[in-house]
């Protein structure tokens, strides 16, 4: 009985299948770095004709979803824990929502605070797949000279608990005394989530690289 209900499991496994996709190695580096290292795999689609050719077999295939390499990671690196531990995460997580949308000026940025198996990163910004393909279609019409403009896509920034920046954050997100450096750290790690997806447009790389000048400064003091 228990080899039908692993032979179940792999059929349905088979039939809801994610396979993850690379557009720009270089860009996406840090994604790929951490696949690696969790043994997992991603295929490199780098050309714009490849899109389509996702949605061909999407619909070819039933079953079969692609997602970039950076999309709904949520569950991917995510350390196990309590249900107590992951419902305090998530009250803490609305505590820092609000703060962190203060400093980034982005209303609708949902914040996830989330044990994650890899230790080193400290923060990833998560999109839906199905969101930036809308995006990217909406461009592709713009540029058609199809007067599209583009779609807010909803936005999940994702931080790792096990990471001292962001346990600094949680212990003194509500420290008035502390809000300026408070203030840089948010920005900065919503900065640094954004460049591991794509550039950043000009005037926002330069604040961007005023910011770590101050960064810098405060730490030499």
């Amino acid at each position: 009985k228990s080899e039908d209900n692993k032979d179940s499991a792999e059929a349905e496994k088979e039939k809801n299948k994610v396979i993850y996709y690379v557009t720009d190695a270089v860009q996406q580096s840090q994604y790929i770095a951490m696949f690696k290292e969790a043994g997992k795999d991603a295929v490199i689609l780098p050309e714009r004709i490849d899109q389509p050719f996702i949605s061909e077999l999407e619909a070819k295939n039933q079953g079969v979803h692609f997602k970039r390499i950076d999309a709904d990671l949520t569950e991917e690196f995510k350390a196990e824990v309590s249900e107590d531990e992951q419902k305090k995460l998530d009250e803490q997580s609305k505590d820092l929502e609000t703060g962190i949308r203060t400093a980034t000026k982005k209303e609708k940025l949902t914040v996830k605070l989330q044990k994650m198996t890899q230790q080193k990163t400290a923060a990833m910004l998560s999109i839906s797949e199905e969101g930036r393909r809308m995006n990217d279609m909406m461009k592709m019409y713009a540029m058609q000279g199809m007067g599209m403009a583009d779609m807010p896509v909803p936005e999940t920034l994702i931080l790792n608990t096990e990471h001292p920046l962001v346990k600094y954050l949680m212990e003194n997100g509500k420290d008035e005394a502390k809000k300026e450096t408070i203030t840089l750290i948010s920005e900065q790690l919503y900065d640094l989530a954004r460049i591991q997806q794509s550039p950043l447009p000009a005037e926002e790389m330069t604040r961007f690289i005023e910011r770590s000048n101050d960064i810098l400064l405060k730490m030499a003091e």
